[in-house]
């Protein structure tokens, strides 16, 4: 299974591709998505294409985006979430099913500790991943977003097999 993650930002758009075999988890690829500064809707265009090429190139077969927060800025709020709402979009628009995780949900997976630093979660993903060379901390993000799906979609395959083989008894 190829698991593609994606951390939403305006500016950065973070994105992390993993390969899952079992228990194994293996790089594929990551990188970051950049809108230059300036009107909002040339930027959203702008991260559509190159997450949509992302896509094109490395063919995951199921996605998952972090969830943002809200702040104290509404604007940038509003902005951040419309950066997501690419996130979500170009995926389902490739037929994906696409997970969603809280920011602390995540690092619980990744870390063991929901309110771990950004400088803990690069080192788990470069443990989870080693050898991997991560372009930022917005690809190690959405690394940690890939590997967090990984885990749950495992986690709930095994609770299937085991609902089919009660259902079996």
């Amino acid at each position: 299974m190829r698991v593609l993650g994606i951390d939403p930002g305006l500016r950065n758009l973070g994105w992390g591709v993993i390969d899952v075999a079992g228990s194994r988890l293996t790089h594929v690829a990551n990188g970051i998505c950049h809108s230059e500064t300036g009107e909002l809707a040339p930027r959203l265009l702008s991260l559509h294409g190159q997450l949509t090429e992302v896509l094109r190139r490395f063919s995951p077969d199921t996605a998952a985006v972090e969830l943002t927060f809200v702040n104290k800025d509404g604007v940038a709020t509003l902005k951040l979430g419309q950066a997501r709402g690419i996130a979500l979009l170009v995926p389902a628009q490739a037929g994906l099913e696409v997970g969603e995780y809280a920011p602390n949900a995540v690092k619980k997976t990744v870390v063991g500790v929901g309110h771990a630093a950004k400088v803990q979660v690069d080192h788990m993903v470069r443990l989870h991943l080693p050898g991997v060379e991560i372009a930022g901390p917005d690809a190690a993000d959405a690394l940690a977003v890939a590997i967090c799906h990984a885990h749950h979609m495992q986690s709930a395959g095994r609770l299937q097999a085991a609902l089919a083989r009660a259902a079996a008894r």
